[in-house]
């Protein structure tokens, strides 16, 4: 069973399929989640809070999912063409997500002030809502995120000792990735990145695949 906060921010989500974030209102939040509206201001503090909130959930999501995709079987290429197919699967499927990876975001959406400082990653003794209230990451950010956490999964048995070259295939695949999400594929072609991404790391220089 949910806990009060996940109930909300999945109610906060669920509303905006239905209305811009600006017509959304704390009590309808809360109504939905069958939660007081004071307990919606204990956790959240202000609807401000809440943007905050469910911004960096979806980034944690991403991220989670990032590290999935890094987990697979496989060798270099396939491990970045996996991490790139998730990137562009999450940032047409998920708004948040793709404002967080972007910049671009739409009008109905929520978008908090970015964090002057760098966040720390899930799993990090920082508390949910301490992260959260510290605004999610900007797009440079959260790249930055996914190219240290390739290179991290990637160093050693799939490539040889450069890690700046690992650093440099990792971040050319995230935004190979990207160019997907920003100049989709013509309709007729199902295009996710990753067979170009594979393509690039397997001609790479130095690459161990």
């Amino acid at each position: 069973m949910p806990t009060a906060r996940e109930a909300l921010l999945d109610a906060a989500h669920a509303a905006l399929a239905t209305r811009p974030w600006p017509a959304v209102r704390m009590v309808d939040v809360a109504a939905a989640a069958e939660v007081s509206r004071q307990t919606l201001y204990n956790e959240f503090g202000s609807k401000d809070g809440l943007a905050r909130a469910l911004v960096r959930r979806a980034a944690d999501a991403y991220l989670a999912g990032v590290e999935r995709a890094l987990g697979t079987a496989g060798g270099t290429g396939d491990r970045l063409a996996a991490t790139a197919a998730w990137t562009v699967r999450a940032t047409r499927t998920n708004a948040l997500v793709r404002g967080l990876l972007t910049g671009c975001w739409e009008d109905r959406l929520p978008r908090p002030a970015c964090s002057a400082r760098p966040v720390r990653p899930p799993g990090s003794p920082v508390p949910a809502q301490r992260r959260a209230d510290a605004g999610p990451p900007t797009p440079a950010e959260l790249l930055g995120q996914v190219r240290d956490r390739a290179v991290a999964a990637l160093d050693g048995g799939c490539w040889p000792h450069d890690p700046a070259a690992l650093a440099v295939t990792c971040e050319l695949a995230l935004r190979l990735a990207l160019s997907y999400t920003l100049v989709p594929p013509h309709p007729e072609v199902a295009g996710d990145g990753a067979p170009l991404v594979r393509d690039v790391v397997e001609r790479a220089p130095d690459s161990v695949t």
